[in-house]
């Protein structure tokens, strides 16, 4: 996957070294804009880049038979961490980065590579099992490519 991604990066930086910075800010733009969507799409339907479905959560013992609101919603993992708040995109006219900033990067990266950490402030620790939240994969270089081509057309290039 690497040699794609190298493949990727020089056909699409000969294709933007021919705009000005003004038209690659704008190509930049609305290609991070699409790969934060299908991140988040991705994230929401909880499968990894190779499209492998992430580990099941640790279920716990039901001592109390809890009641109410809470315990009938179906919680889905990573449902915040996929909202703009939190997944963001920076751009400029020489890169884009799609990718998790701040406090909450630091719990995406535990899940992201499988780590150990404390399940609260001042709880036992815990090792993760690996679900990777980001990653390229095959339709995300589709998109990439195809993208880049819409863009460039509108733009009058071809």
């Amino acid at each position: 996957m690497s040699d794609d991604l190298h493949a990727l990066e020089s056909w699409a930086g000969a294709l933007l070294a021919k705009l000005q910075p003004g038209q690659r800010r704008v190509v930049t733009r609305k290609i991070a804009q699409e790969l934060r969507r299908s991140q988040a799409q991705r994230i929401a339907s909880q499968q990894a880049p190779d499209g492998a479905i992430y580990a099941a959560r640790k279920q716990r013992k039901d001592l109390r038979g809890k009641k109410g609101r809470i315990k009938r919603q179906k919680a889905a993992m990573f449902n915040k961490v996929r909202t703009t708040k939190y997944l963001k995109t920076t751009q400029d006219e020489n890169q884009l980065s799609v990718g998790f900033f701040g406090r909450v990067a630091r719990i995406t990266r535990v899940h992201q590579e499988g780590l150990t950490d404390k399940v609260a402030k001042k709880g036992p620790e815990y090792r993760y099992p690996a679900r990777p939240l980001l990653g390229f994969s095959a339709s995300d270089q589709a998109l990439i490519r195809d993208s880049l081509l819409r863009h460039l057309g509108s733009f009058g290039e071809f």
